[in-house]
């Protein structure tokens, strides 16, 4: 796992590109990198690629980058890591091609020597990289197919910018950081931007794609995957797994589910360096201890954290249960407001964007006590619940749909206008500003689902934004319709489950939860893999339809994860399947009524963002004194959020 920027010069008449210039990008990413660094300038100082180290295979010098080939013609930098780069380095070997070292790097450069573009297909793992071609003078880049590795972009004057973080593009004198307020909608409503980002003119490479920069500079993007991929054609066995689990037999589906994941889990634990698994006690992280200590012949490390006088928030003792299960070397921390207020200012930074899920505190510091105990790659249980209907909301959304919902969008536009008009002052005066949104959605039968990250909707952004911005309060519907038209376009008949599944593929899944891992555990120097999210699994339960996942007495009673429950009864108890669903959580809430809610007035009210017009003042007063007043009606992950894009504009904007 490393840090990589890269600088191309197409048309710049006097090509700028300097040592000096590739060190300060790849520096102020040295946390990514601490174990090496490396700058490259092609003969012609057209390109330029620099680079930061976190050894995890073949510790020597050799796996030095950037990477040139022997020929000297293709030149790479790569964060990320290739779990079947020993198969394909036998291929390729078998092919002629000579090795000098033992790393995956290497394996790409000469994959894509030999397949081109179809390398990426033939790949396991997790990436952001870049080639550069000298001969051609083309670059080529590519993204993970889930989107777990960043790969963020600018492209304007005749120059071509690339790296892992944007404050790496912004040590570049020709990227000046500006506030794209149109993607500040999007952040408010689904906690993340869409396919930009909060900066004007950085844009976000899209999970399973690759781009092609030609020589005059035409810029060409091209899908290679989504987690559609293969639907109508997977093999006769898995077509027989579908049939019988339809009749009402999940046993095969449940058998080959628990395959791919054993195999996921021990692709991952390739390292040359200690490793170990952030534990929360809930089914996916016990799941990956579970399976990593049946290929284990000595303890896992095990790391969780947990709220000091937030009880109701700690789930230490259903991971002490797992650790003392499956004889685990087990580490703790516990925090509270004042570590939280500590590292606010830092995280924000970290972020290179606004992340308005709070879950980036806790991550934080058991990221760092990962580190100080010498583990540097850990396993994360990130991408299971959404492939197994694991959220409540999931739940709720589908009664809600073949309900209220169908009823509803039924009626004549005049009666839901008027049923909106006359709820409006009503759910206003109580802050009951989502229920307000379903509505607003019905009337102007947009898309229902907006996925997990939904916090600070369009009603509640037409009051927030100030007067000169209250029209682009509605522009967060685009995001949703265009990810939903997406899904139609390919396969017109799935069912409801997969229209949220989907969104949470195609969105909060890649750019808020993996980017709060990636930016989080990268800022303590430890690698995160994420077994759940192992495309031949994704794949494999992406064929799995409503019935099969969630059948209709589970839908009735909301028990979430069903099939997963079902499939790993044999490698743990039922007391840790069974448990009530507690989710990785922060006390934001109760912080933002105790000590955080002073600073939490200073930052935001105090911010260029009012002074500026853009939030306004006496509505965000408002949301606070709701908060403290109805301890009933939550509004800490608002809070939260307008807390972390405060800091974010005052470091990155003003």
């Amino acid at each position: 796992m490393c840090g990589i920027a890269g600088i191309i010069e197409y048309a710049c008449r006097e090509p700028s590109i300097s040592e000096e210039v590739l060190k300060r990008m790849s520096d102020v990413m040295a946390h990514r990198g601490p174990d090496d660094e490396g700058q490259w300038i092609a003969q012609d100082r057209r390109a330029g690629f620099a680079f930061r180290r976190l050894a995890i295979i073949d510790l020597s010098a050799n796996g030095h980058q950037p990477m040139t080939t022997p020929d000297e013609r293709l030149t790479i930098v790569f964060n990320g890591e290739i779990y079947n780069h020993r198969a394909l380095r036998c291929e390729l070997e078998a092919l002629g091609y000579r090795y000098r070292s033992e790393t995956d790097t290497e394996t790409i450069l000469y994959g894509f020597v030999e397949w081109g573009e179809h390398l990426l297909h033939k790949m396991v793992g997790m990436w952001g990289f870049a080639i550069w071609d000298s001969h051609s003078k083309e670059l080529f880049a590519a993204r993970d197919r889930i989107g777990i590795k960043p790969l963020y972009y600018t492209h304007q004057g005749g120059r071509f910018l690339f790296a892992s973080e944007i404050k790496a593009l912004l040590q570049h004198k020709s990227v000046t950081p500006e506030l794209n307020i149109d993607e500040l909608p999007n952040y408010f409503c689904y906690s993340m931007t869409g396919s930009s980002t909060l900066f004007q003119g950085i844009q976000k490479l899209a999970p399973g794609h690759y781009l092609r920069l030609k020589k005059d500079g035409t810029l060409i993007i091209q899908e290679y995957w989504n987690p559609l991929v293969g639907y109508e054609s997977y093999p006769e066995h898995v077509q027989e797994h579908l049939s019988q689990a339809q009749r009402g037999d999940t046993s095969l589906v449940e058998r080959e589910i628990l395959r791919l994941l054993r195999q996921a889990v021990r692709d991952r634990m390739m390292s040359d360096v200690p490793f170990g698994v952030f534990l929360s006690g809930g089914i996916d992280s016990s799941v990956n201890v579970a399976l990593m200590a049946e290929l284990m012949d000595r303890p896992v490390d095990t790391f969780s954290v947990g709220f000091k006088k937030c009880e109701k928030y700690n789930e230490m003792h259903y991971a002490r249960r797992v650790s003392a299960l499956f004889k685990t070397h087990h580490h703790e921390i516990l925090i509270d407001e004042q570590d939280a207020l500590e590292v606010m200012e830092r995280l924000a930074w970290h972020e290179d964007e606004p992340n308005g899920d709070p879950v980036c505190i806790p991550l934080n510091f058991v990221s760092k006590i990962a580190r100080e105990h010498g583990t540097i790659v850990v396993q994360v249980g990130e991408g299971s619940d959404e492939q197994f209907a694991g959220y409540a909301w999931m739940h709720r959304e589908l009664r809600f749909y073949n309900s209220w919902w169908k009823w509803f969008t039924m009626l004549p536009v005049s009666i839901r206008k008027l049923a909106f008009a006359v709820a409006q002052p009503l759910a206003y005066g109580q802050g009951q500003y989502l229920a307000l949104d379903y509505l607003r959605r019905a009337v102007e039968r947009t898309t229902l689902y907006r996925g997990g990250g939904v916090d600070i909707t369009a009603v509640l952004q037409k009051r927030l934004f100030g007067s000169r911005f209250r029209a682009l309060a509605n522009t967060s519907d685009n995001l949703a319709e265009r990810i939903d038209a997406e899904l139609l376009s390919r396969k017109p008949d799935v069912d409801f489950l997969m229209h949220m599944v989907w969104f949470e593929f195609r969105h909060r899944l890649p750019e808020l939860l993996l980017m709060r891992v990636d930016k989080i555990t990268m800022a303590h120097g430890v690698e995160a893999r994420v077994p759940f999210l192992d495309h031949r699994l994704v794949e494999y339960t992406m064929m799995l339809p409503q019935s099969v996942k969630v059948p209709r007495l589970v839908h009735e009673g909301g028990e979430t994860k069903h099939l997963l429950k079902r499939t790993v009864r044999a490698i743990l108890p039922h007391d840790i399947i069974y448990r009530p669903k507690q989710g990785f959580a922060a006390p934001v809430n109760e912080w933002f009524r105790s000590s955080l809610r002073r600073y939490w007035e200073h930052e935001v009210l105090g911010s260029r963002l009012v002074t500026d017009g853009i939030l306004d003042n006496i509505m965000l007063q408002e949301l606070m004194q709701r908060h403290m007043r109805a301890r009933h009606t939550n509004y800490g992950k608002s809070l939260y959020a307008l807390l972390n894009l405060a800091l974010w504009y005052k470091q990155y904007i003003s």
